[in-house]
């Protein structure tokens, strides 16, 4: 059987990490408190940790927020790096203006 060509991988997508993890701990403090006036009932029906899971996903997104932040700055400052090292390189100029 005759192999197929391979094809180039597509370049990662770009997305907002940081707006996507803010979303996802909003909603698990929603749903800590959500469930909290339920505590003694949920207890009495053995889910009595389930407002406390939610709360211990809510303090790691807050992890994660940090994180992603961090690293969504790191980016900037690489890509800002890069760009300076671009432009000093050609001293401001243009290729076609660019005296050798």
């Amino acid at each position: 059987m005759p192999k197929t060509p391979l094809h180039p991988s597509p370049p990662p997508l770009e997305a907002n990490d940081v707006a996507i993890v803010g979303g996802g701990t909003v909603l698990w403090f929603v749903a800590f408190l959500a469930l909290l006036p339920f505590q003694s009932t949920l207890s009495d029906h053995g889910h009595g940790t389930w407002p406390w899971i939610c709360l211990s996903g809510g303090l790691l997104g807050l992890i994660g927020l940090w994180y992603c932040r961090a690293r969504r700055d790191a980016i900037a400052r690489s890509r800002a790096a890069e760009a300076a090292a671009r432009e000093a390189e050609t001293d401001g100029k243009g290729p076609a203006t660019r005296s050798d």
